[in-house]
């Protein structure tokens, strides 16, 4: 969504230099409105907007921030009516602010599907301003996404001229090159932008893009490694996962040369793993991943260990990291959902089922959650439960061709046969592509098409080695016992290793008690545990990790806050205990005493670290390193810190701490804090 922040400086920033002779609100409410903008306090601009067009209802300067507002927070009918009339009422001289209505119209046109009335508005508004920039910016890119290459090109060109040291321009011209695969011409404009900006993040990730197009994978890598320095970008992010298959042993050697130039920083060994987890190199993976999280524990790591340990079957520790995960953040939903999965997988499907029924509760309208509740549910024998919660997903989702296909079969199972057609002929209707998550197949196969079946799969396999599982499954329902055993065969040998659900998978029952059937999951089964003495060492930490220590630590509470008494690198300090907060941070103020006194040095200034959030995403901000952290008879070593402006922000120690000691109680009544660990005997 455009962000309404850049419109609001621009108009605010030139109020002063309207001409003379057009004199706008200056009404209570509408200046009121204008302050709330530029604090960002979005609903109460709306409130007072609101009240203005209340007491003064042809006022067309407050009818187009409602409608920018509006816009903002996704209300596009009203946005729409805002707009109309401040498009009536705002004075045809004051070019500005017409010129800017028009702009918003052609936003809202835009989310609504109307490019024609979009582009209309867009060429308005550049008829009023045209030494404005940003409605040739927003047609520019209609013409890109409607493939017009040459008319985007024009407007992005035009920005150029009126503005010849921005990047945008230079940007779109690029990115348009290179959706036509016009790989030079595309780096010839990105290597302009470098000279102009040579911190812009997107201006390496597109130029990566260009490289990989013409198989210079060193140039993309470097491209990339230099947008995730910036910023985390994540166009880069999601290059590199895309050139794994292509390039993984240079991508793997640069990253490692970056955790060696910059070992204090979790982002390196972060990436390691996640290339290692898109290789299938699970073992390494985990490795990298334990690493990072060695650096400044994150619950995005612990999430992507516990998923690796799923992914080969280690269940007991895939449970140990998602407890983690959510220990440090109980509302990661996807940790919620990765630990049903992992219950479903270990064969405890009714424990699946009801972690699916508290994500419910807490997300009523996420799609997924009835999908995958309703999956459980008919590999648990809940037949009319399914249907009921694969209804409720097609309803929030009515393009889920899978839970359409899936309640077909559980109608076909009630004998409920129109009702099963129905739903299988909308699938094929929706799965038009075949892919690796297509069930176009199994719908062929359930309404008697037999060679459709087979050729749709066949067009799958074609794309992906990751459905031989499926292959096997729809063969076996054909009957075809030969073909699906080579192709169970095939599965296993490309690493499908889910043992539980092949147990209950009524598609295999064809083939189950075949002798054939039985020695190869056997065999697997047994190759599957000598590929988990790898993770021997951890599965002992796991298994053997009996002895339970408490450790109590006292506090005093000051302004609602607990203050805990603790040293670091021997200095006595009090720190402010918050179990919300993510980081560890200290104030300017206590930095500068540590530096100027040696409890710090010039080693302990990290620089720039790169923080992840919740959903994986990278930002950089400054750190230093505290070597040791001690209270209550605990030690921490090499805490990464970040210093905040505020000379009066208080020491807080946050989760990026506390996951690394273990669970943490408050005790109000007894004013202590108990830190339960668990070690080796």
């Amino acid at each position: 969504m455009k962000q309404i922040v850049f419109i609001a400086m621009l108009f605010l920033g030139s109020y002063q230099a309207i001409a003379q002779n057009i004199k706008r609100p200056e009404t209570y409410n509408y200046l009121r409105g204008h302050e709330a903008i530029q604090e960002q306090k979005y609903e109460d601009a709306l409130d007072y907007f609101n009240k203005d067009v209340q007491e003064n209802p042809k006022n067309g300067y407050s009818f187009v921030w409602i409608a920018s507002l509006r816009t903002r927070s996704e209300e596009y009918g009203r946005a729409l009516t805002a707009v109309d009339l401040a498009i009536k009422y705002l004075p045809k001289k004051d070019v500005d602010y017409t010129s800017f209505a028009h702009t918003t119209r052609g936003d809202i046109y835009l989310h609504l599907g109307d490019t024609i009335k979009a582009l209309s508005d867009y060429t308005e508004a550049i008829r009023l301003k045209p030494n404005e920039t940003k409605p040739y910016e927003d047609r520019a890119q209609v013409y890109y996404e409607q493939g017009d290459y040459a008319r985007s090109d024009a407007d992005y060109r035009k920005m150029i001229e009126l503005k010849p040291g921005d990047v945008m321009g230079y940007m779109g011209i690029g990115r348009n090159a290179n959706a036509q695969e016009q790989w030079v011409n595309a780096i010839k404009q990105f290597d302009y932008v470098v000279k102009l900006d040579n911190n812009y993040s997107s201006v390496y990730s597109f130029r990566a893009e260009s490289y990989i197009g013409l198989k210079k994978y060193s140039e993309a890598i470097d491209d990339i490694i230099a947008a995730l320095i910036i910023d985390g970008d994540q166009k880069a992010y999601y290059l590199m996962q895309n050139i794994v298959d292509d390039a993984f042993a240079l991508l793997k050697t640069k990253l490692v040369i970056q955790c060696n130039k910059d070992p204090n920083d979790q982002a390196w060994p972060y990436y390691l793993g996640v290339v290692y987890d898109r290789k299938g190199a699970t073992k390494k993976a985990i490795e990298y991943y334990k690493k990072a999280a060695e650096i400044n524990t994150n619950s995005v790591i612990f999430r992507s260990i516990a998923v690796c340990y799923e992914s080969i079957g280690e269940y007991d520790l895939a449970l140990t990291y998602l407890e983690k995960t959510l220990q440090m953040d109980p509302k990661d939903v996807r940790a919620q959902a990765t630990k049903a999965d992992v219950y479903y997988e270990s064969g405890r499907v009714d424990d699946a089922i009801r972690v699916m029924d508290d994500i419910i509760n807490s997300y009523p309208e996420w799609d997924y959650a009835y999908h995958r509740r309703a999956w459980f549910k008919e590999n648990g024998g809940y037949t009319d439960g399914a249907i009921d919660d694969y209804t409720i997903a097609v309803t929030l989702d009515p393009e889920d061709a899978y839970s359409y296909f899936c309640r077909g079969k559980m109608y076909e199972k009630r004998k409920d046969s129109d009702l099963a057609k129905e739903d299988f002929l909308k699938a094929i209707e929706l799965d038009v592509e075949p892919s690796d998550h297509s069930v176009a197949q199994f719908a062929f196969f359930h309404l008697g098409e037999k060679e459709k079946a087979i050729d749709f799969m066949n067009k799958i396999i074609e794309k992906s080695n990751d459905s031989y599982y499926d292959a096997a499954c729809l063969y076996s329902l054909m009957d075809e016992k030969e073909t699906a055993l080579s192709y169970l065969g095939m599965a296993f040998s490309h690493g499908y290793r889910r043992f539980a659900h092949i147990a209950i998978d009524r598609d295999l029952d064809n083939i189950r008690n075949l002798p054939e059937f039985k020695s190869m999951v056997n065999e697997y089964k047994e190759k599957h545990q000598r590929e988990l003495k790898e993770y021997e060492d951890d599965s002992v930490e796991s298994k053997q990790s009996g002895k339970t220590e408490v450790t109590e630590v006292p506090f005093t509470k000051e302004g609602g806050v607990c203050k805990v008494k603790c040293t670091i690198n021997d200095l006595p300090l009090h720190f402010v205990f918050d179990t919300g907060a993510s980081d560890v941070t200290l104030s300017m103020v206590e930095a500068t005493f540590m530096m100027k006194n040696d409890y710090l040095t010039d080693k302990d200034v990290v620089g720039s670290q790169h923080y992840m959030d919740a959903n994986g995403e990278v930002s950089v901000g400054t750190i230093i390193n505290l070597r040791k952290v001690n209270f209550g008879g605990l030690e921490l070593k090499n805490v990464r810190a970040s210093v905040v402006r505020n000379q009066k922000a208080p020491l807080l120690l946050g989760q990026s701490v506390l996951g690394r000691l273990g669970r943490i109680e408050i005790d109000n009544g007894r004013d202590v804090l108990k830190i339960t660990q668990t070690t080796n005997p």
